[in-house]
């Protein structure tokens, strides 16, 4: 997520978050791969490798952010050139928890996220499920209409 996508604070990584959003993954999804952090001194973003995408896309990667101050980012990115993200975070373009849906995550395209909960794990849960749905369906449209997840 670039950064001038945001207005206002998102607030400094908070790491613990990340630890737990990834022992959360990896115990949920059996195609996790990979697990690293893009800088091992003072990360600012958790990435995740799946061995597998979706639709024909043969590898994806979740690229988080969590900050202290509740604010997130979950990035999806395969190998097929499909993008989708759930943000939380100020902007002046949508409401402050939303959705960039497929297939390119544009910032001009946007609605309201359907996951209404804050804390970490259940938010981490929550996309997770959906994103997992849409994966077993082979339906992007799965990725955001659940109700009230996880």
């Amino acid at each position: 997520m670039s950064e001038n996508d945001r207005a206002g604070q998102f607030g400094p990584i908070y790491l613990p978050a990340l630890q737990r959003i990834r022992d959360l993954w990896l115990e949920l999804e059996p195609l996790v791969e990979d697990t690293s952090y893009d800088d091992v001194v003072a990360p600012t973003e958790l990435q995740i490798s799946l061995a597998d995408a979706l639709g024909d896309a043969d590898a994806a990667r979740l690229d988080i952010q969590w900050s202290e101050l509740g604010m997130y980012s979950f990035h999806y990115v395969d190998s097929g050139d499909v993008n989708w993200r759930f943000d939380r975070h100020p902007n002046t373009h949508s409401p402050e928890v939303h959705f960039h849906p497929p297939p390119e995550a544009a910032t001009t395209n946007v609605e309201a996220s359907c996951i209404d909960v804050t804390e970490v794990s259940l938010v981490t849960r929550a996309v997770h499920t959906m994103w997992r749905a849409a994966y077993e369906d082979e339906d992007l449209d799965r990725l955001n209409t659940a109700s009230s997840p996880p």
